[in-house]
């Protein structure tokens, strides 16, 4: 469980220095993890991008203190990073829905984001299958679309992204060239300032012409755990990899690698069936 205090350790150092200045960096640190790793655990476990708790904590707290002091919005801004009066009102009003100057007067419309607590239980009374492939670099070909973590939007968009292309015959165009993996859903280019990342819906280039409106992209030789995932779509994937960061990686010696992910769908049977099978493919490396 020792994984689990570090991430614990980080929550407190997070909950610390809300009025300082918090680089992502230093908080994966006290958690004894990469930076893209921590980022990936924090919101897989949590529901939120690290740099949106943050956000919602500091808010949280310096409502309180309007509340509950005599300091001034100027004052408090200024202790809670933000640049001016202005910007702090913007973010104040887009969460609690008041200014902060109708907050100090009544502050019973007022919500709260209160600090972390998670456990991790590693029951081990469910297996979780998995295997350890090596792959070297191969091209794929499809389309694509960037989305936003920031709150869950990427969900969202994704599902919708797979319904659209469903729909307008894309998918079934790429399965005829499909490779041995089949269709793929590929999550990659991930900007972690802007905490959004770009989402292809492809396939293992056979190829050499392709339609004009599709893109090719190159995945990196890595190594990679591979998990089976049974069940219908879309429902069975988020509960794997939910397991696959919250039990998974806080008991094995691996962390992500930082790499593109893939959500492998190489059965050609209906995804909406009980019994349908797909992976999940995710690039590893031992903690260093």
């Amino acid at each position: 469980m020792e994984k689990l205090q570090k991430l614990l350790d980080s929550i407190e150092y997070i909950e610390s220095n809300l009025d300082k200045n918090l680089e992502i960096e230093e908080i994966a640190k006290v958690a004894c993890m990469s930076k893209f790793h921590f980022q990936r655990m924090f919101s897989m476990l949590t529901g939120y991008t690290v740099s949106e708790y943050i956000r919602n904590r500091r808010i949280t707290v310096a409502a309180q203190e309007l509340v509950h002091s005599k300091a001034k919005v100027i004052d408090v801004a200024l202790k809670y990073g933000y640049e001016s009066p202005e910007a702090f009102t913007k973010a104040f009003r887009k969460i609690h829905g008041v200014s902060p100057s109708a907050a100090k007067k009544n502050s019973q419309s007022l919500k709260a984001y209160p600090k972390l607590s998670f456990q991790i239980q590693l029951k081990g009374d469910v297996e979780m299958d998995y295997k350890i492939v090596e792959k070297e670099a191969f091209t794929v070909i499809g389309k694509s679309i960037r989305t936003t973590t920031i709150g869950g939007e990427n969900h969202r968009q994704i599902a919708a992204f797979w319904d659209e292309s469903n729909k307008n015959g894309f998918t079934a165009e790429l399965a005829k060239s499909c490779g041995p993996l089949g269709l793929i859903g590929i999550c990659l280019d991930f900007d972690k300032k802007l905490e959004n990342f770009s989402y292809l819906i492809g396939a293992e280039k056979t190829m050499e012409q392709f339609p004009h409106d599709w893109e090719e992209r190159t995945i990196p030789a890595a190594t990679w755990a591979v998990f089976p995932v049974h069940g219908a779509m879309p429902h069975a994937m988020p509960k794997v990899w939910n397991r696959i960061f919250s039990e998974w990686f806080p008991a094995t010696g691996y962390e992500h690698s930082g790499g593109p992910d893939m959500e492998v769908y190489v059965s050609e049977d209906d995804p909406s069936s009980d019994d349908y099978y797909s992976e999940i493919w995710v690039p590893i490396k031992t903690k260093e």
